[in-house]
């Protein structure tokens, strides 16, 4: 019998073959786009599974609570660990110091004597041994005590080979970190940490010879904190976090004098929150919104019930041409559940050669998925979720696909299928076509109203007033060591002599930046305010270089010992000056330091993402904290002029590798996770044409064939080759046109949801609706059109012969 089944399936498939590979294809592409949704959201939900005890390690947290609402961070004060061991003695608490952009120097370097400066984005880390315990550390040489010597590192297995050549000649070998005087030896080495984790340990040097060597961390202030020095904690299973909570809470008021604006608490965050969590900076490079995973899950099976619908519209369609078998079957004898696993068969066969298709699509497009999505390594579609994700999706778009076919080809009653009698599409009297393609095609203009609008905050974001010159603007990174800043001088002084150099500043980093600085401060009035400030230090040369407009006062001025503040509108706005010029004059204290005079400031600009509000901003030169140079350039070819100004720095700073990026793409990472979302709407919304379209152009193709001799019939009596299209293509029309209604509320309501995350957004307007509605329409008159004309145009005397 199950023989018999796959007989007559194979045969109904190729007498029907067009339409047969028009359900493999649809249904082939949307799989494909599953298997990849799925990969994804698979990666993305294993960030630091390989630990075994993920769910044991927490990390201390910061939240602080003043006049502008909560502000949370990953890092604590210098100064709590101390007291956290000793309130929790029961407990194992690690610290570690985050560093990036940091040159790393190797000394004995066999691999390149002449090279032997390497500069690492990331990855390098300060830490004490429990920290390598507590992240489970698997080491090939040596073990986690090693980092109990203040002059010992531990490094991974590839950072040493990229280091020394051969990972076993590494112990014993010292390293310098930008170019310390303090050198660190290596002791251990240990395995490669997955890519898929938030703490992608390369390099992790000894905490306490790092404390003991930099002069610039206020390690003993408690109101200082920086998300660079984070705590973590092993609490063993069982423990009440709620209870320790609430200790932790009351923690900073224990030990510190608070500030009486600002209320500071601690408390618990597990790791295995970490990737998903946005109220804080992580270790890894990028945290991934869970909203983003339920819209990708989402998105997905819009794509996969857009196929399902096609092929039930296809089959539905087609039943109609095979009632007659239908009809003698069930006359010789054949019951509904026997009709119904037929249908099941032939659909079976198609599903699983989609399935084939799929597979190959998505293993063929796995490489260029960075392009579209954030993820920090090559996806497998080889492992045993991936498979069993295939098979049950492969099983569930057979019961979708099968179902509805199924039922009604049972419900044929013999003499009417015989005669030909038999119409598929009627539910009561609504057409249930009509409604699929209705469906179909609403969620095809969702995606297309999403990527209209996606584009255009894109857009408006690269085109949006900053506040401050981005063009032609080189940011290349400095160094803290009192050697380089002795070079300052002359360094811009050898730049300044080029005529294709208009400006050169010094400072702690750029106007807009994800580096941010905050603190408590007083002003006028010697009382703390209810806010912080975020404090940019850059010396005189800054509002010329970055093009700040100074609206009261003037800037600072060129001396080493200037102590003078520059603020921006929002901060004198927050604190009740209507007049920028009545700020002048005024006394400015930040922190515990001595006050000093405000003697200019400067219109708002915008100091982070267009997702952020501004905020208060103070501007004061301090030399030490410089660790940018910016440089306006006026050359056209900005590619060669860093090529130049490098060979400068390779003069001036021998020791250092050269490292620059220009500021507008600095910029442009910000919305790094915006643009690839864009990238995805784009993607998605071709795919959900691509699908629509083949569903329309196979009934369309039905339509013409059972419409034959009707055309025939109303060429004979004059009917215009335009009159026939319009036959075809009015119902299509209308039918898009409620598809529009349907779509276009849910598409704002969706996008609108998204736009709130944006402080500076376009306003969704009508014109991204009509535009949307026209694509739609037009998609699918060509779709139409290229078969109505085809039977328009057919001789009559031949359409009239048909049957």
């Amino acid at each position: 019998m199950i023989k018999n089944y796959f007989k007559t399936a194979f045969r109904n498939l190729l007498r029907n073959r067009k339409y047969a590979m028009l359900n493999i294809l649809g249904l082939g592409v949307a799989l494909a786009a599953c298997i990849i949704v799925f990969l994804v959201i698979q990666y993305e939900t294993s960030y630091d599974k390989h630990l075994a005890g993920y769910k044991s390690i927490y990390q201390v947290v910061t939240k602080d609570v003043d006049g502008d609402g909560e502000h949370f961070s990953g890092g604590v004060p210098f100064p709590a660990i101390k007291f956290l061991r000793q309130d929790f003695p029961q407990y194992k608490f690690a610290e570690l110091m985050q560093e990036s952009g940091v040159q790393v120097t190797v000394n004995n370097n066999k691999v390149n004597t002449t090279n032997n400066k390497f500069l690492e984005e990331s990855g390098v880390f300060y830490g004490d041994p429990e920290l390598l315990n507590i992240f489970e550390l698997k080491f090939l040489l040596g073990n986690a005590d090693a980092l109990k010597d203040v002059n010992s590192a531990t490094i991974s297995k590839s950072q040493a080979e990229k280091y020394f050549g051969n990972w076993n000649e590494a112990v014993g070998k010292t390293i310098n970190i930008d170019n310390s005087e303090h050198g660190f030896q290596i002791a251990a080495i240990f395995e490669d940490v997955p890519a898929n984790s938030d703490f992608p340990f390369k390099l992790v040097a000894s905490y306490e010879g790092f404390k003991s060597n930099d002069k610039t961390w206020p390690f003993d202030d408690w109101g200082s904190n920086t998300s660079n020095h984070q705590v973590y904690v092993y609490l063993p299973k069982g423990i009440n976090t709620a209870a320790i909570d609430q200790q932790l809470a009351l923690f900073n008021k224990k030990y510190h004098k608070e500030n009486p604006q600002t209320t500071r608490t601690h408390f618990l965050n597990p790791i295995e929150k970490t990737h998903f969590d946005d109220r804080f900076e992580t270790n890894g490079s990028h945290v991934t919104s869970k909203i983003s995973l339920y819209t990708l899950a989402f998105i997905g099976l819009l794509i996969i019930l857009m196929a399902c619908i096609n092929f039930v519209n296809l089959s539905t369609a087609l039943a109609v041409t095979r009632s007659r078998e239908v009809g003698i079957r069930k006359v010789m004898g054949s019951s509904r559940a026997q009709l119904r696993m037929q249908v099941f068969m032939e659909t079976s066969a198609v599903v699983i050669s989609a399935t084939a298709l799929a597979v190959l699509l998505a293993y063929f497009a796995l490489p260029f998925i960075k392009n579209i999505m954030v993820v920090q390594d090559k996806l497998s579609i080889f492992n045993t979720g991936s498979f069993l994700f295939i098979l049950g999706i492969t099983l569930v778009t057979i019961i979708l696909s099968a179902l509805y076919p199924a039922f009604i080809m049972g419900r044929f009653k013999p003499v009417e299928a015989i005669k030909n009698k038999i119409n598929t599409s009627k539910v009561g009297s609504v057409s249930l076509r009509r409604v699929l393609v209705v469906l179909q095609f609403a969620f095809s203009q969702i995606f297309i109203i999403a990527t209209i609008i996606a584009i255009s905050q894109m857009s408006f974001i690269r085109k949006s007033d900053l506040g401050f010159n981005k063009d032609a603007l080189l940011i290349v990174n400095m160094n803290f060591d009192s050697l380089s800043r002795s070079r300052h001088d002359a360094f811009r002084d050898a730049l300044m002599a080029r005529s294709d150099i208009k400006n050169v500043s010094f400072a702690f980093d750029a106007p807009s930046t994800q580096n941010t600085w905050d603190g408590n401060f007083a002003f006028d009035k010697m009382e703390d305010r209810d806010f912080n400030v975020q404090l940019k230090l850059a010396d005189y040369n800054y509002i010329n270089t970055y093009g700040l407009q100074l609206i009261a006062g003037r800037f600072y001025g060129q001396s080493d010992t200037c102590r003078e503040y520059v603020v921006n509108e929002t901060l004198l706005k927050k604190c009740g000056v209507t007049n920028p010029q009545d700020a002048i004059g005024k006394m400015f204290r930040l922190g515990g330091r001595k006050p000093m005079p405000v003697v200019g400031v400067v219109k708002d600009f915008k100091q982070g993402s267009l997702r952020d509000v501004i905020q208060p901003i103070a501007l004061s030169p301090q030399k030490r904290f410089y660790r940018t140079a910016g440089i306006k350039l006026s050359s056209a070819n900005l590619a060669k002029a860093n090529d130049e100004i490098k060979i400068i720095w390779d003069k001036y700073f021998p020791e250092y590798v050269y490292n620059s990026v220009f500021l507008d793409d600095n910029i442009t990472r910000f919305y790094e996770t915006e643009q690839r979302l864009s990238n995805m709407y784009k993607v998605y919304a071709l795919l959900a044409i691509f699908i629509s379209c083949l569903g329309l152009y196979g009934l369309i193709s039905f339509m013409v064939v059972q419409k034959t001799k009707e055309v025939g019939i109303r060429k004979v009596l004059g009917a215009s080759v335009q009159s026939i299209m319009y036959l075809f293509s009015r119902e299509f029309t209308i039918l898009i046109t409620i598809a529009f209604v349907l779509a276009a509320p849910v598409a704002w309501y969706l996008m609108n949801t998204w736009l709130k995350d944006f402080v500076y957004r376009i306003d969704i307007g009508a014109g991204v609706f009509v535009i949307a509605m026209a694509a739609s329409i037009l998609i699918a008159w060509i779709t139409v059109g290229y078969k109505a004309l085809r039977a328009a145009t057919v001789n009559p005397v031949r359409s009239l012969r048909s049957e």
